[in-house]
């Protein structure tokens, strides 16, 4: 039982999600690439629908509803949940369900966002935004607690316009907390009695806080861009025309156009002149805060025309990517996350007054080009995945039949072809083994059980020293533990590896040297 037998410093629903495809389909490498495909497509699906429900629904795209919502989805066949990592993750899994919540709350928001418009929708809204919590704690908790926070304000009000609790308690309001409580419960009610409240809380939150938290100065240097220093009063001024009746007049649509556009072009032209994967994956990742602060901008201008829910939709938003950035900053942690910048987009652009037509028209052209191109070229070019070697090298074809289907370049699935089949061979089935640093799928390919209770070992899953990793090998009874020498990740996850390495040659022999692995045996 992860939290309680062996930790884990994630939510659980991504494992037993695919716990439970292995259950059903078996273990068979096709099931979690077919998953990542189907779940990538779903996640687009949802954030073309969401988009479609705001444009239709804004004075500003009239008629162009459908046209709109097709230049903002029409990114994300490059761009989606699963395009830039094609594995099955927690990250992307929590966007799916973060998306499912809002295109719910964005169908209260459009639909039902009056008094006795029913239950049904509210209650299946408000407890759509509790499973992201299960999925990744830093996304899911600061959106379902803007979410909850934003629903309390709305009751609030609610009752000082009606001035009766009654009318207030059967708002869409209340019906949404309701939804929002009874499911939070339930999913506690599952933890406590498997794994434990206090079990859960301290790999969860305590122990991914001291690993993973940083500190202020992190979380803000996504806001020290250099180009936000002409971008952000470009795209203002833009905003700001199109906010006023000056952008009726062709000379000011223009300018507006201009203005708005110059951000985008500027980011187009630097894509096409850079050479280089990495600078053009950070001249389109500089686009992020600059959209995320007129998003900010634009919906607490909103504000003053009233509170509703369809205008506190952004900050729903903004928290999930914000708390997202709390593990990886912007580089490492949008590659998920593009689908909600498109959710924020629209929100942004719908807020604008209709006179604008033109002019977010033809911003919305230019923007889903410019994410189709410069995230096409991203995608491509796996820039992402650049904390892995990706040699010049042949195809390989992994031979163990769990695995088969998977491809790689260079020796790294024929050496691990070759410990499979050692270890069928001569370890006995029953005998238990350390891997390090255990980033391979030898479990899933052998269908060996773990007998040691962390099977990664890099500094944000790993909660043992040197000296206690090796007195839990001596304490269960590991009789092999192997080290893997040829890795494909450039820098090495194990901090104390010199160290681990000096007590396991004092406790172990080597037994075999195979091309990119040492299977060590106890004396």
């Amino acid at each position: 039982m992860p939290y309680r037998d062996f930790p884990l410093v994630h939510p659980p629903l991504t494992f037993v999600l695919q716990a439970s495809l292995i259950r059903l389909a078996g273990r068979h490498y096709i099931v979690p690439v077919a998953y990542a495909a189907i779940a990538g497509g779903v996640g687009t699906v949802l954030t073309w629908r969401i988009v479609l429900r705001v444009v239709r629904g804004a004075a500003v795209f009239a008629s162009a509803g459908w046209p709109v919502a097709l230049m903002l989805a029409a990114p994300l066949t490059v761009l989606g949940v699963y395009s830039v990592y094609p594995h099955p993750i927690y990250d992307c899994d929590c966007v799916l369900a973060i998306l499912a919540a809002v295109l719910l709350l964005t169908s209260l928001a459009t639909t039902g966002e009056t008094a006795g418009s029913g239950w049904v929708l509210p209650v299946a809204a408000g407890a759509a935004t509790v499973p992201p919590v299960f999925f990744k704690q830093n996304m899911g908790l600061p959106f379902l607690a803007a979410v909850g926070a934003g629903f309390l304000l709305l009751l609030v009000l609610e009752f000082l316009k009606s001035r009766s609790i009654r009318r207030a308690i059967r708002s869409p309001s209340a019906f949404v907390l309701a939804g929002m409580v009874s499911a939070l419960l339930l999913g506690l009610a599952a933890i406590a009695s498997t794994a434990g409240i206090g079990n859960y809380l301290h790999w969860t939150v305590q122990f991914a806080a001291q690993r993973r938290l940083p500190g202020l100065a992190p979380m803000l240097s996504v806001y020290r861009e250099p180009s936000l220093l002409w971008m952000l009063p470009a795209l203002g001024a833009g905003l700001a025309l199109c906010c006023t009746r000056l952008v009726e007049r062709r000379r000011a649509r223009i300018a507006a156009m201009c203005l708005m556009a110059a951000p985008l072009a500027a980011t187009l032209l630097l894509l096409f002149m850079q050479d280089d994967a990495e600078d053009r994956a950070d001249n389109l990742l500089a686009l992020w805060p600059l959209l995320l602060l007129a998003g900010f901008v634009v919906a607490a201008f909103e504000l003053r025309r009233g509170i509703t829910l369809g205008r506190l939709m952004p900050f729903f938003v903004l928290p999930a990517i914000h708390g997202t950035f709390l593990s990886q900053q912007l580089w490492g942690s949008t590659y998920a996350l593009w689908p909600l910048l498109m959710v924020l987009v629209v929100q942004t652009l719908a807020a604008l007054p209709g006179r604008g037509r033109p002019v977010v028209i033809t911003t919305v052209a230019m923007l889903g080009g410019v994410f189709i191109i410069g995230g096409g070229l991203y995608a491509v070019s796996m820039e992402r995945l650049s904390y892995i070697q990706i040699p010049d090298a042949p195809l390989e074809h992994s031979s163990v039949p769990t695995l088969r289907g998977m491809v790689d370049r260079g020796p790294y699935l024929a050496n691990f072809d070759e410990l499979v089949d050692f270890t069928a061979r001569e370890i006995p089935h029953e005998d238990a083994l350390l891997l390090l640093p255990g980033e391979d799928p030898f479990y899933y390919a052998t269908g060996r059980r773990p007998q040691f209770p962390v099977t990664l070992f890099d500094p944000t899953t790993d909660p043992y020293s040197a000296p206690e990793l090796l007195a839990e090998a001596r304490r269960r009874d590991v009789r092999w533990v192997i080290v893997k020498r040829v890795q494909q990740i450039n820098e090495n996850p194990m901090p104390e590896r010199a160290q681990s390495m000096e007590l396991i040659d004092a406790e172990y022999a080597l037994y075999r040297r195979l091309g990119g692995y040492d299977i060590y045996r106890r004396q």
